[in-house]
């Protein structure tokens, strides 16, 4: 697929997952646009394609639409012009299972009113409408066993080939002087490790300088630590995919966090950097003194 301009289109019955389809899209960097009219998904992406700014585009189009698949596909055929790899994604789920979700949801069928609130009756009309869309589906994904961190992995599979677009990995360097940050997941404190703090050639430089860089792993428990730290992640980030986490933050603390956190965030980035696409790296507290 053309990863410099995608169209992912999110369509399929109610109750078959599209929110949770919608935010695997989010999380994945996709822009995405919930229930648009049909009509406008030409003029839309004929916008968005004067700049670059918006590369990858998902669109949820059900039956809250009118005319959904005449007006739908007529839609999809006009936004190949302007450049964007369009596929088109249904969810489907079978009758009995649609039928459970809504009754444990409470949640209306947006044909219940026209069945006098036979909920049956309007999932299996909302079928028939939706049949020629179905056949025009790229990919058809029955969610009727899936759990939404199944369904997650199956989108992965189809839509990325693989997991290295899906988990946002944020590194970040603090000092546990000015507290721990809330947004963590994660809180390792180096402390424990020689601080270059108390050489006077290295106070005023910072883990980015390469001369407290060397100090920081010019002793073995330093480079040790940070092995142990890197197969505990590499372990643990696919599982936390696994159950259809998709972001984490990796907090590093020293005592100011201007010199051993800083050096192990920053190792920490190069090394999820060869494995994620997806990889950042914050000093929260260096230009703190």
């Amino acid at each position: 697929m053309d990863k410099k301009k995608e169209l992912i289109v999110l369509t399929g019955v109610s109750g078959a997952g599209k929110s949770t389809a919608m935010g695997f899209m989010e999380d994945v960097g996709y822009y995405c646009i919930d229930n648009m009219p049909p009509e406008l998904m030409a003029t839309f992406i004929g916008l968005l394609a004067k700049g670059d700014e918006y590369p990858k585009v998902s669109i949820v189009a059900d039956v809250r639409s009118s005319h959904i698949f005449e007006q739908l596909l007529t839609g999809i055929s006009n936004v190949e012009k302007y450049g964007y790899n369009v596929k088109v994604v249904y969810l489907d789920v079978n009758d009995s299972e649609a039928l459970k979700r809504y009754k444990l949801t409470r949640r209306k069928h947006p044909f219940s009113d026209k069945f006098n609130g036979n909920i049956q009756d309007a999932i299996k009309y909302e079928k028939d409408i939706l049949a020629p869309l179905r056949l025009r589906a790229d990919y058809i994904i029955d969610t009727s066993d899936l759990t939404s961190p199944k369904l997650r992995k199956r989108l992965t599979e189809i839509l990325l080939g693989g997991d290295k677009e899906v988990m946002n990995i944020h590194c970040m360097s603090f000092g546990f002087k000015y507290g721990v940050p809330s947004e963590a997941d994660f809180v390792v404190d180096v402390r424990c490790l020689p601080n270059p703090y108390w050489l006077e050639p290295l106070r005023a430089k910072t883990g980015l300088d390469k001369e407290v860089v060397d100090y920081v792993f010019a002793f073995d428990e330093s480079n040790e630590l940070l092995n142990k730290l890197i197969d505990l992640l590499d372990f643990l980030n696919p599982l936390y995919i696994k159950e259809g986490k998709s972001s984490i933050v990796f907090a590093i603390g020293c005592t100011g966090g201007k010199h051993r956190s800083v050096a192990f965030a920053e190792a920490l980035k190069e090394h999820f950097s060869k494995k994620w696409d997806n990889v950042t790296v914050n000093h929260r507290d260096i230009e703190r003194w």
